[in-house]
């Protein structure tokens, strides 16, 4: 299966896009200072708990915002700055078993974040709430892009196309 976007891919060294991405991110961990700065000036602490969960929510848009603004090209970019030391595997196509790992990586953050408060609200204290476990669905979020390889940033990307459209081929699995 292929998606056709109906765009050529340029490279991303100064384009606003990649600019705006990487301003995305900034602004995604940034939030988080809210948080002492908040506490540091004697905010309550339920409002200091609203402002955590308003940011955790926030944070997981603005990644899936960062993907579409950036697109493959913008991500290969950044991939190759932050981690050019290492080698990685190609992005081309990934194996089965990978892509399902990948897809697992990417869905329960997602899935656990968005239940979270309904969990809290039907029994209170069931969840743990341990800024660790948030910690790690974070990484997690981000480590998928990079299991699940390139062509998923082009079916991510293609969401945010509307002329986009789905060719399948036949591939031998």
């Amino acid at each position: 299966m292929s998606v056709n976007t109906e765009t050529n891919i340029e490279p991303a060294a100064a384009t606003w896009r990649f600019k705006l991405g990487i301003a995305l991110v900034c602004l995604a961990i940034g939030m988080w200072l809210c948080v002492p700065l908040a506490a540091w000036a004697g905010v309550p602490n339920t409002r200091i708990a609203a402002i955590t969960g308003i940011i955790f929510i926030v944070n997981k848009v603005l990644l899936l915002l960062v993907i579409a603004v950036m697109g493959k090209s913008g991500f290969q970019q950044l991939k190759g700055k932050i981690f050019g030391v290492f080698k990685l595997a190609p992005d081309t196509s990934v194996s089965s078993g990978r892509y399902k790992l990948g897809l697992v990586m990417f869905c329960l953050p997602l899935l656990t974040s968005w239940l979270e408060p309904y969990i809290d609200a039907v029994a209170p204290g069931l969840r743990p709430n341990i800024w660790q476990f948030q910690l790690l669905g974070d990484v997690m979020f981000l480590a998928s892009f990079f299991v699940l390889g390139g062509n998923f940033w082009e079916k991510i990307r293609s969401l945010f196309i509307r002329t986009s459209r789905v060719v399948y081929t036949p591939t031998a699995e």
